[in-house]
C-alpha cells in the first residue's frame, strides 16, 4: 500500500514537471517564420509571364536559401495582405496594382503597412509610398520599378524600322502587310489605364516617333486601356480591328489578353509584340519581340537581402531595374530573325545595329524616355511624326 502511494506521488510529480517544462518551452520559443509569400496579379500564377517569372524567383530562392514560400491568387488584395501578415510571413510580395489599403488605409482603417511594422511589403510598377514632398510614408514598403519605358522605346523603334522595311525583310507568301501610308498605323492594347501600363505605351510611342522622324514618315497610334488581363478572345477581337484598319503591328500589355493578339496576328499574317517574359515562341514568326519585365530578378534579390539580414538597406526605397540589370529589355530577336528572307539579311543587320545604338544612347542619357511610373508627364504634342487620337 505504501509503495503504491509512493509510486503515485512520483508519477504526479513527474507529470507536474513535464507540464511546467512544456509551458516554459511554449512561452519562450518564437513561432516559426513561415517564409515569404506572393500575391499574384489578376492574370494568375500560370500567365506565362509576369506572375510565373516572379514564382521562378521564389523557387530559385528556395533552392539556394532553403526558404519556403506561399503563392496566393486573390480578388481581395487587402484581405490577403492582412491574413498573410497575421500568419507571420515577414516578406510579402504583391503583384496586383492595388495599393491604397496598404499605403494609406481605407474605410477609416490604419494602413496595413502600419498595422504590421515588422512585415516588409513589396509592390510593383509604381511608387505610391511617398508624400508630395518626396518623403517616405511607410518604412516597411519596397517599390519595384522596371525601366520598361526604355525597353518599350526600343520596341517602338523596332516596329517602325520593320514596318518600313517589311517588303525587303520578309517573304510575301508568309505575311500580308499593309503597304505605304495605309500601313503606317500601330496599335497598343493595355489592361487598364494606370502608370504601370501607360509607362509601356508612352515609351513605345516615343520609340515609334523617333524612327519615323528620322525617316520623315507619319504614323498613327491607336490605343485601348480597357482590355483587362484575362480575356484572350477580347484581345483577338480588338487586335483584329487594328489589323483590319491597316496596322501591321499590335503591342499588348494585358496579361493573357496578349495570347489572343498573338493568335490573331498569325491568322492575318501580321505581327504582335508581347510583354513580361520571352513569348516570341507563342506564335513563332508572328511575335516580333517581347518587352521583358523579368520579375524573377527583384524577387530573388529581395529574398537574398532577407536571408542575409540586409533588408533594412532597401526598405522604404524604390528599386529601379534598368536595361543593364537584365530585368528589362527586348528579346534577342532570334525567333523573328529565322523568318528574315535571304535578300533581307543586310537590312536586318542594319536594324539590329540601330537598336544597339539606341540602347547605348538611352544608357548615356542622350535619348530621354518618359517614365510614367516615376510621375513624369507625357506630352504627345512633342511627337511630331506620330498622331495619337485615343490618348
Amino acid at each position: 500500500m505504501k509503495r503504491n502511494r509512493f509510486m503515485a506521488a512520483v508519477s504526479a510529480a513527474v507529470t507536474v514537471i513535464m507540464l511546467m517544462s512544456l509551458l516554459f518551452t511554449g512561452c519562450s520559443s518564437k513561432p516559426k517564420d513561415p517564409g515569404v509569400a506572393l500575391i499574384t496579379s489578376a492574370a494568375g500564377a500560370n500567365d506565362k509571364g509576369y506572375n510565373e517569372s516572379a514564382i521562378k524567383g521564389l523557387e530559385k530562392a528556395k533552392q539556394e536559401f532553403g526558404i519556403d514560400y506561399k503563392v496566393v491568387e486573390s480578388t481581395d488584395i487587402p484581405g490577403s495582405l492582412t491574413q498573410l501578415a497575421e500568419a507571420g510571413y515577414k516578406v510579402i510580395f504583391s503583384l496586383e496594382y492595388n495599393f491604397d489599403a496598404l499605403i494609406k488605409g481605407v474605410g477609416g482603417n490604419k494602413p496595413i503597412a502600419q498595422q504590421f511594422p515588422d512585415t516588409t511589403f513589396v509592390i510593383f510598377n509604381d511608387n505610391p509610398n511617398v508624400n508630395q514632398d518626396g518623403t517616405v510614408i511607410n518604412k516597411n514598403v519596397i517599390s519595384v520599378l522596371f525601366d520598361v519605358h526604355e525597353a518599350s522605346f526600343m520596341a517602338g523603334a523596332l516596329s517602325t524600322l520593320v514596318n518600313e522595311n517589311a517588303k525587303t525583310l520578309f517573304s510575301a507568301q508568309d505575311y500580308n502587310f499593309t503597304q505605304g501610308d495605309a500601313g503606317r498605323k500601330i496599335g497598343f492594347i493595355g489592361g487598364t489605364k494606370s502608370n504601370g501600363i501607360t509607362v509601356f505605351s508612352y515609351g513605345f510611342a516615343e520609340g515609334i516617333n523617333y524612327e519615323a522622324e528620322k525617316m520623315n514618315v507619319k504614323y498613327t497610334y491607336y490605343s485601348d486601356y480597357n482590355a483587362g488581363f484575362t480575356d484572350s478572345a477580347a484581345g483577338s477581337t480588338k487586335a483584329n480591328t487594328y489589323y483590319q484598319d491597316g496596322a501591321n503591328i499590335v503591342y499588348a500589355v494585358a496579361g493573357s489578353v496578349g495570347d489572343g493578339v498573338d493568335s490573331k496576328a498569325k491568322e492575318v499574317k501580321k505581327l504582335s509584340i508581347e510583354v513580361d517574359a520571352n513569348k516570341d515562341n507563342n506564335q513563332p514568326g508572328y511575335v516580333l519581340t517581347s518587352v521583358l519585365k523579368n520579375t524573377e530578378v527583384p524577387v530573388y534579390e529581395i529574398i537574398k537581402h532577407y536571408k542575409n539580414n540586409t533588408l533594412d538597406g532597401v526598405k522604404g526605397k524604390a528599386l529601379n531595374y534598368n536595361l543593364a540589370s537584365g530585368a528589362t529589355g527586348i528579346t534577342d530577336l532570334s525567333v523573328i530573325e529565322s523568318k528574315i528572307a535571304p535578300e533581307g539579311k543586310a537590312k536586318w543587320n542594319e536594324i539590329k545595329n540601330e537598336l544597339d545604338s539606341i540602347s547605348k544612347k538611352i544608357a548615356s542619357g542622350e535619348i530621354k524616355v518618359t517614365n510614367a511610373q516615376a510621375g513624369e508627364a507625357f506630352d504627345k504634342t512633342k511627337l511630331k511624326n506620330l498622331s495619337m487620337p485615343n490618348d
